[in-house]
């Protein structure tokens, strides 16, 4: 793989993560209908404006997998030197995806090492990777690692260690929804609510607690039991969740960037598309 490559993978990345983006409506998550309100238009735009800031940070990893060639002690130290580097970079932009960026860091970074694989080969790749120890990482607990102790949630290591599963289940979601005949909005929003649905995400614990996690994920699942967002009963279903979560101030911003490590492994080679359940 060559350094061209390694942009390659990057820029596919940050296009998943822009593609997240642009999705309407995002049951409590910014979206473009965000742009007509001062407020939504300096969060969205600011957020469209840190993906871009990612695409270097990706590029380094891509490079440094490449270079050491399989997963090891030294690139997960190297892939964690670089994580808080991009971190710092994009904080700059205004914006934030530190959840997008862990998910997408291993997934970059098991791309290189296993060029031309499928899905399935890279989220086991990236299991690898997520299931090493950072040395170089701070000893002080972030708020998520707080927040998964607290509640025995997964989080973000969780998650890694576990080979995507959420990532996994949003990908088998997309080929579901696609074969049904749902456009290509509605089968990345059903892949989206997929996640929502039984993710224990640590945002929303730390905003909502428990029992709001619980409302979101039940709110998500009837978007789904009502047939997903092609059915009229499903997408009216979404537009109830989406205006309750925005009135409670709810965001599943850890769906929205697993969601995007869906979408950067759908845009590995078709023939390498099959189900990674």
């Amino acid at each position: 793989m060559s350094s061209r490559e390694d942009e390659t993978l990057a820029q596919a990345a940050v296009a998943a993560l822009t593609g997240q983006l642009a999705l309407a409506p995002k049951p409590g998550l910014p979206d473009p209908r965000d742009l007509g309100v001062p407020a939504g238009r300096r969060d969205h735009c600011s957020l469209r404006w840190s993906a871009k800031a990612l695409a270097p940070g990706l590029a380094a990893m891509a490079a440094a997998a490449r270079r050491t060639g399989e997963p090891s002690p030294q690139l997960r130290a190297e892939l964690g030197a670089i994580g808080r580097s991009t971190e710092h970079s994009v904080g700059l932009t205004g914006g934030g995806h530190r959840g997008a960026l862990w998910a997408l860091g291993f997934l970059v970074a098991a791309a290189a090492l296993q060029p031309r694989a499928g899905a399935r080969d890279v989220a086991a790749a990236a299991k690898k990777l997520a299931a090493l120890n950072d040395k170089g990482a701070p000893r002080r607990p972030s708020r998520g690692s707080t927040i998964s102790a607290k509640y025995g949630a997964a989080g973000a290591r969780g998650e890694g260690r576990a080979g995507f599963p959420h990532v996994r289940r949003a990908l088998d979601t997309l080929t579901t929804a696609r074969s049904a005949g749902a456009t290509e909005t509605q089968a990345r929003l059903d892949a989206l609510l997929t996640v929502m649905s039984t993710l224990q995400d640590t945002e929303l614990l730390y905003t909502a607690g428990p029992l709001g996690l619980r409302h979101v994920q039940a709110g998500a699942r009837a978007v789904l039991e009502a047939g997903g967002t092609a059915t009229e009963a499903g997408h009216d279903a979404l537009t109830a969740l989406d205006a309750d979560l925005y009135e409670r101030g709810w965001s599943p911003r850890g769906s929205a960037g697993l969601l995007a490590g869906a979408l950067f492994l759908d845009s590995l080679p078709v023939s390498a598309r099959v189900p990674v359940g």
